[in-house]
Order: structure tokens, then C-alpha cells, then sequence
């Protein structure tokens, strides 16, 4: 400015000095004088500083909550929960998984030390309960989940025994007196287990029919098995799946389809940047000629089949390959056919991992829950033992050509979130138990639960190392506005959902198991590690609000306090 007022340079001269500013830059000049804050205000610098800074492609348009790109700015660099508060060093080994509470008043941990600590959340957490589950044979727990009330928490273990043994079991424990209500058995251990209702919980079973082919059975358990009337059932058989090639299913989930319409953030269904994960709609109305095995292979088959068994034909095939195929011969005819169109708002989809070629979990199984398979009323272990379909056919299938390590849905449950860590591209598998090398990187998915689609591109920053016939799973987290995971790097990391960028990186001494972040507070994050810790972030708005200093209690007048002495 000049002595008179008037400013030396035209605003469009600033505008282009303040573009080669850093963002801090530009806010530190806008107090120079009027004129240059106002520059610094403008729309349009800021929208270039956004895409710059975070690096953001040019063809993703901004948060559309967002009121200005300023606020957006300031959105991404100081409601990220990335600054560390507290850390909890009361398990004595490595930490497997949090889960946070529906009202975000407390948390639950599980731990290779086999106990299950329950925690509550105030501005400094605190230890409240801790359960040992080694009086029951377990060797540890590894997830837990809260009931949608908060009454109850489903806790899941793994058995004492061999290495390779797969049979665990789930508790449920009481919230308010913390005791032990009921236990139910869980094979394999890395079914997890869910809770389906607020007293209802899912549970698995695995039966081996040869050497690679099996079946697993989903179970609806009561929470409460102490009913003693023999006319009250406490257990109902939900679901009977065939699973060929060694593969089984796991890590079941439940989504609600009654927000689907009102999701807290639409994602663009966008092409996705790489095309490799593939949908079948197994419950559609329109005929796929590729997917139907047709009449003349049914027909040849059975020739192959009757030909061994009558001794005019040599195996040309492996044992396993036979193995699978005569398994499937078996299965048709005998399975239930999927459920037809898109899921209404009053049911559920269970999720689950799975697999068709091999062992390695390299798909997602998705089967619609009707209201009236939501109880346990009605027939028990007899169910459907009058019709020839024992088995269930899945309605949807997603092939992510990867080894599956995690799976976390947003809060609107609309949208599923996937670890994966890729196969080389156009690998095939030839043995079921020798699944193709996995990739080091691990790729984010999300996928729409309402249109059976990927979309956005795949998410990428985050690694592992461990190999296949090794790997275990990553746990990822959901909010409203951001994204959440574990690594094998010794990091935890959170990207924006709309953006698909990531934002920090959260460090710790080992491998990052879990991420949770606070239900009712997305600026809160927990992060649970191999070195036996957890660890709470804030974001650096909410820190700033706590730390602020308290304005202290103005002492009362003189005259008031004489006043009130006299009275």
C-alpha cells in the first residue's frame, strides 16, 4: 500500500505471487494488510493450493459437503486423527484386534496374552475389565465385536492345540456384570464370528468330505443358552455352503441394506483404475451361457464318472482335479438356488472370504439374510432334511485375483472395504495347494454392496510381507470421511474416502494389527500393534481443544462477597 491507501499491485499480481506460496505462506502474508488477505481468501487460490499440496487428481471435484476450499484445506490437515496420546501398555503380548462400543463410551481389546480388557473411552482411557480366557483352553483371542445396544460383547478364540489345528470357540460376555453367558464352538477360529441380531450371533462349522472338498455351516445362536425349556431353540442351522479346492469360509460379516439409500458419502462409480476384481451375480435374472456347466458337461462328467467306477476308463486327471470335479457333479441337483435380484431394506447380507481354485481366501461370498432366517425359532438340526438341496447356493460372488487380508464396511454399510494383496497378473492356478505368489503392496477395494460394483480405484501405501501359506489378517476401519488399516510395515494408515489419498501414517515398533476409529468421533483413532501396545490419536484440532488452557474462575467482587458474609 502507499501512504494514500491505494495498493501498489493489482490484486491479479498477488494472486500469481501467492501461487507460487506454500499454503502456511499464504496465510502468514494475508496478514500483511487488507488487500492481501482478501487474495488470500480467494476460491480459486486455494483450489490450486488443494490439488497441489495433496497432490489430488484434477478430475476428482471437491467433498461435496464441503462449503469452500479453504475449509476442505483445513478439513485434511487438522481433522486427521494423526497425533499421538496416550498409550496403553496393559497387555503383556501382541494385540490383535480393538472394537469400539456402538456409543463409543468403550472399547474392547484381544491379545495374544489370552485375555479379552475391556476400556472405557473419556478424555483419558482407562482399564475397566479384563477376562482370561486360559481357564477355557484357549491359546488366545483374536476379535471381538459389540452387540448394537452395547448389552453385550461377542469375544472370539482359538483353542490349545496342534499348529494346525482350525477349532476355536466364542464367548459372550456381559457388559454390565461381566460375566460369561455363554460359549459356542467355531471352526475354523478364523470364521471370527458376528452378531446378527442384539441377542443372535453367527457362528461356523467346517465337515471334511475328501481331501479338498468340505462344507461349512453357518450357524444363528441364541446369546443366552441357559434356557433350560426343551421347546425354546438356542441354535438354528442358517446356512450349508460346499467348498472345493481346500478352500473354507471366514471372517463373516453382517451388513444392514436399510441405509443404502442414504449413504453418508456417495462414491463415484467411476471406471475403477484397475479392472481386476470381477462380480458374478449368481442370483440374477438374466441367463450367463458361460457360468452354466450346460447339459453336455453334466452328461460328460457322469460318463467320466461311471467309466472309473466300472473300470472301462484310466484317471487322466490329477486326484485332486477328479476330486473337485466329482464334487461338483454331486452338488448339482442338490443345492438351493440363490436368491433372486437385489437385497430389500429389511434384510441382511452376510459377507464372508472364500474361494473356488485354492486354499488362499480369493473371493467374497454373498448370501442375503430374510427377515424370517433372523431367529432361532423353528426347526433345528432336522431343517431341510426332507429335500434333496443341501446345500446353498451363494447369490453373489466377487473374484479379487488376490489373497484377501482384511475387510471393513463403511458405517452406512453400503460400501465394502478389501485388503488384498494381489497375484501376478494372468497367473493361473494349478494345484489348490499351491496358490500364485502374492504381491508385497496391498490394494484397497471398495466395492458397492447396493450395485454389486467396484468402484473408485484401488487404494495403495500400505505393505506386507508375510507369505501365503503364512498370512494372516489385517484388520481396516470405516468412518464417515476417512479410511483406516493396518500393516506389516510398522504403520498404520489413514486415506480420505473421497480423495483416495493417503494422509498419515502412524508409527509403531511392529506390525500394525488393527485400527478402530471412535464411532461417534472420527477425529479418535486407536491402533493396535505386535509390540504389545495401543496407542490413541487425536487430530491436532481436538488436541489443540484440550490442551487449551482453562480460563480460571474470576474471584467475586468484594462488595458481593461482604454481602453474603453479613447475610
Amino acid at each position: 500500500m502507499d501512504e494514500g491507501g491505494a495498493p501498489l499491485l493489482p490484486d491479479s499480481l498477488v494472486y500469481q505471487i501467492f501461487l507460487s506460496l506454500g499454503p502456511a505462506d499464504v496465510l502468514a502474508a494475508g496478514l500483511v494488510c487488507r488487500q492481501w488477505q482478501a487474495v488470500s481468501r480467494d476460491e480459486f487460490l486455494w483450489r490450486e493450493q488443494f490439488y497441489r499440496y495433496y497432490q489430488v487428481a484434477r478430475d476428482v471435484p471437491r467433498h461435496p459437503a464441503a462449503t469452500s476450499w479453504l475449509e476442505e484445506f483445513r478439513r485434511l490437515y487438522d481433522a486427521v486423527p494423526c497425533v499421538e496420546v496416550q498409550t496403553l501398555r496393559e497387555h503383556s503380548d501382541q494385540v490383535l484386534h480393538l472394537s469400539f462400543s456402538h456409543s463409543g463410551g468403550q472399547f474392547a481389546s484381544c491379545s495374544k496374552d489370552c485375555t479379552v480388557k475391556i476400556w472405557s473411552n473419556d478424555l483419558s482411557i482407562s482399564l475397566v475389565h479384563s477376562a482370561d480366557m486360559r481357564p477355557y483352553n484357549w491359546s488366545y483371542t483374536q476379535f471381538s465385536q459389540f452387540n448394537q445396544d452395547d448389552s453385550l460383547l461377542l469375544a472370539s478364540g482359538v483353542f490349545l492345540g496342534p499348529h494346525n489345528s482350525s477349532s476355536g470357540e466364542i464367548a459372550v460376555i456381559s457388559l454390565d456384570t461381566f460375566a460369561l453367558l455363554s460359549r459356542v464352538r467355531n471352526k475354523p477360529y478364523d470364521v471370527f464370528g458376528c452378531w446378527l441380531t442384539d441377542t443372535s450371533l453367527i457362528s461356523g462349522n467346517l465337515h471334511r468330505i475328501g481331501d479338498i472338498t468340505s462344507c461349512s455351516v453357518l450357524w444363528l445362536n441364541n446369546a443366552f443358552q441357559d434356557v433350560e425349556s426343551e421347546n425354546v431353540n438356542v441354535v438354528k442351522r442358517l446356512f450349508k455352503i460346499q467348498n472345493l479346492n481346500a478352500s473354507t469360509i471366514r471372517t463373516v460379516m453382517v451388513a444392514d441394506c436399510s441405509r443404502f439409500d442414504s449413504p453418508d458419502l456417495l462414491l463415484d462409480a467411476g471406471t475403477p483404475g484397475t479392472d481386476s476384481s470381477r462380480v458374478f451375480d449368481l442370483g440374477g435374472d438374466a441367463e450367463d451361457e458361460e457360468s452354466d456347466p450346460g447339459p453336455a458337461r453334466t452328461k460328460g462328467l457322469r460318463r467320466l464318472l461311471d467309466g472309473l467306477l466300472e473300470g472301462r476308463a484310466q484317471p487322466l486327471l490329477p486326484e485332486s482335479t477328479l476330486e473337485t470335479k466329482v464334487a461338483e457333479l454331486l452338488a448339482q441337483g442338490h443345492t438351493k438356488p440363490p436368491e433372486q435380484g437385489r437385497a430389500a431394506a429389511g434384510n441382511k447380507l452376510l459377507i464372508f472370504t472364500t474361494g473356488s481354485l485354492t486354499y488362499s481366501p480369493h473371493q467374497i461370498g454373498i448370501k442375503q439374510i430374510l427377515p424370517h432366517q433372523m431367529t432361532t425359532a423353528g426347526p433345528v438340526l432336522g431343517e431341510g432334511r426332507g429335500s434333496d438341496a443341501f446345500f446353498d447356493a451363494l447369490d453373489h460372488v466377487i473374484d479379487v485375483h488376490g489373497h484377501i487380508i482384511g475387510m471393513g464396511l463403511s458405517p452406512d454399510n453400503r460400501y465394502l472395504y478389501v485388503n488384498s494383496r494381489a497375484w501376478p497378473s494372468g497367473s493361473v492356478v494349478a494345484d489348490p495347494m499351491q496358490p500364485p505368489p502374492i504381491a508385497e503392496e496391498i490394494d484397497l477395494l471398495v466395492f458397492d454392496l447396493k450395485t454389486m460394483r467396484e468402484v473408485k480405484r484401488a487404494l495403495r501405501a500400505h505393505r506386507a510381507y508375510t507369505p501365503n501359506d503364512e498370512c494372516f489378517f489385517i484388520f481396516l476401519d470405516v468412518s464417515r470421511d476417512f479410511v483406516a488399516s493396518g500393516a506389516e510395515d510398522r504403520h498404520g494408515y489413514i486415506w480420505d474416502r473421497h480423495y483416495n489419498i493417503c494422509l498419515a501414517k502412524l508409527r509403531h515398533q511392529d506390525v500394525v494389527n488393527s485400527v478402530v476409529f471412535s464411532p461417534q468421533e472420527q477425529e479418535l483413532l486407536l491402533t493396535a500393534s505386535d509390540d504389545a501396545t495401543i496407542k490413541a490419536w487425536r487430530s491436532p484440532r481436538t488436541v489443540r481443544v484440550l490442551q487449551a488452557p482453562r480460563p480460571r474462575p474470576r474471584p467475586r467482587p468484594f462488595f458481593s462477597w461482604f454481602a453474603s458474609q453479613k447475610r
